[in-house]
């Protein structure tokens, strides 16, 4: 069985994201070992300066890399990425298991998005849209889509 980590930026904050999360968490048990890891997230000043954004990426990104788990694929979740319908993000999976790849670490950044190093240190970039959204948000987005691309996996009726 593959085993599947979330990195991300912060702690969720809203009831309603933490419980959709941990439905997604427990459907995902029957198709891989998931777990989640949170680095804490940096305060930003309003309005902050080039320098003070940097220095946000730079302290997030340091605390994700010394979390990432070793002997994994890493995929980040930014912007620069390339898109995937949801039968590909599957195949992409799936594609990793087949070559032998036991564990997968997907990383979300803050509020700011990730830091170059992270970017650099992962194996690939994933985009979701080209549209933004919050990132504690994209969490629950993404755990959504990881057990859908499982479920087609395995020839299951949630994709419709």
């Amino acid at each position: 069985m593959i085993a599947v980590t979330l990195l991300s930026v912060g702690k969720l904050k809203e009831n309603y994201l933490r419980e959709g999360v941990a439905e997604y968490a427990k459907r995902l048990a029957k198709f891989c070992t998931f777990d989640s890891i949170e680095v804490a997230d940096v305060k930003i000043p309003d309005d902050p300066s080039p320098a003070e954004a940097a220095k946000v990426l730079e302290t997030e990104g340091a605390a994700i890399l010394a979390r990432l788990p070793k002997n994994t694929l890493v995929i980040a979740l930014a912007v620069e990425g390339g898109p995937l319908s949801s039968p590909a993000f599957a195949d992409l999976i799936g594609e990793a298991a087949n070559r032998g790849t036991s564990r997968i670490c997907f990383v979300i950044g803050g509020s700011l998005g990730l830091s170059e190093a992270v970017k650099h240190a992962s194996d690939r970039l994933l985009s979701f849209s080209p549209m933004t959204f919050p990132h504690q948000l994209m969490r629950l987005l993404f755990i959504e889509q990881l057990y859908r691309a499982f479920t087609i996996l395995h020839h299951q009726t949630y994709h419709k």
